[in-house]
């Protein structure tokens, strides 16, 4: 892996040297190629370095499934669904905010494998016919295709007991991580997926999907006056909801905008909507991945400004990649995304697309990601792969 990157980084350099010569000989400025070459360079050197975290993630999960000693099939259905791949965006995260805050791999391992199956146990029973009914996943059927519904929802609930065994058991293992950290892990584990966190903004987005947003067109119109004035307004709402998602402080505390999705109220406006739609996927999404990046800072004891920093950081991708997402599901295809796309328009749920459009709701993803870099800036040349990773989050197609 070392020796291709070396090869690869010798090429693009004496590939870009010919280059300027050759232009530069012709009277045409060349800087625009050399950052092209720069580019590609670093998205390779980062493309390695996040395929080298995912399988070190992979191997620990597969390690701690060899621990455990289930009925058969229960094991089986939690090996289906968390050994099915994935972007492992989640663990990742965590290792790499240890690694800003100077942190040891090996004491963030337990955390960055909790935090996965947290989030798998959360995929299977949103897949569920009572909530989204999804028939594929990852490029194949869900759980509740394979198991039956009784064995996915215990499959479930399976992954979020060993999450906090993995933590807590981590004491015993070879990093050198105190029963004060675990403690702290914990915390900030059940807050970032509980109530106040993933599993409240699962509810807000069911309310949201068969009380609040009745009429969805009506939403849609009211931002479709001028596309300047539909995007100017997203924006700004979106932008509410993240300052108010910062003011919250510590992760998991409630939100003075968490919308009332059992009123009766058909008077919200436009704006009203997309800052109600932030909510629901910064407690839905972008508390599990805040939660991601503050656990990795607390394993390595890092001190308040820093973990603010993440979190405030993780905030802003976390929304971002919920944008991102209701993109794919507008212009992705299931090739690439692994399951059915236009599923958010079959369900009836309002998504940044179709309130702002789809070139604003790009705009308004790469604002995001700015915002979040801006954040960690204060970290230099350590944050580097965590504003690779931000920038990929908008980037990617599945």
């Amino acid at each position: 892996m070392v020796r291709f990157s070396l090869q690869w980084i010798a090429f693009a350099e004496v590939l870009r040297t010919i280059c300027f010569m050759c232009l530069d000989s012709a009277g045409i400025c060349c800087r625009t190629f050399n950052f092209h070459v720069r580019l590609v360079m670093t998205n390779s050197v980062f493309t390695e370095h996040l395929h080298e975290l995912r399988a070190m993630i992979e191997a620990a999960l597969v390690e701690e499934l060899a621990k455990v000693s289930w009925p058969g099939r229960l094991k089986s259905a939690v090996e289906y669904s968390l050994l099915a791949g994935g972007k492992r965006l989640r663990p990742v995260l965590v290792l790499l905010a240890n690694e800003v805050c100077g942190g040891k791999q090996e004491d963030a391992i337990p955390a960055a494998c909790a935090i996965e199956m947290v989030h798998t146990y959360s995929l299977i029973h949103d897949d569920l016919p009572s909530m989204d009914d999804d028939d594929f996943r990852r490029g194949r059927l869900t759980s509740h295709k394979v198991f039956g519904e009784a064995l996915a929802i215990l499959a479930g609930d399976c992954l979020l007991t060993l999450a906090f065994e993995t933590i807590a058991t981590s004491v015993t293992g070879a990093g050198t991580i105190s029963g004060l950290q675990i403690a702290e892990q914990t915390r900030i584990l059940a807050s970032a997926a509980g109530g106040s966190g993933m599993v409240g903004g699962q509810v807000l987005d069911l309310e949201a999907e068969h009380e609040a947003f009745v009429n969805v067109k009506n939403a849609e119109m009211q931002l479709k006056n001028t596309g300047e004035h539909r995007c100017e307004a997203g924006v700004t709402a979106v932008q509410k909801d993240v300052n108010s998602a910062d003011s919250a402080g510590v992760q998991g505390e409630r939100s003075p905008l968490i919308p009332d999705f059992g009123s009766s109220d058909s008077n919200r406006t436009a704006e009203t909507r997309v800052v109600e739609l932030s909510q629901i996927h910064r407690m839905k999404t972008g508390a599990l991945i805040a939660g991601a990046l503050e656990l990795g800072a607390a394993t390595a004891s890092a001190d308040a400004d820093s973990r603010n920093r993440l979190r405030r950081f993780g905030h802003c991708i976390g929304l971002a990649f919920q944008i991102a997402d209701d993109l794919l599901d507008v212009t992705g295809d299931q090739t690439r995304l692994g399951k059915k796309p236009g599923r958010d328009a079959d369900l009836g749920k309002l998504t940044y697309p179709g309130l702002l459009g789809i070139e604003c709701s790009r705009a308004k993803a790469e604002q995001l990601v700015q915002e979040a870099c801006d954040e960690i800036a204060v970290f230099g040349d350590r944050s580097r792969w965590l504003r690779e990773l931000a920038r990929f989050i908008v980037e990617r197609d599945h």
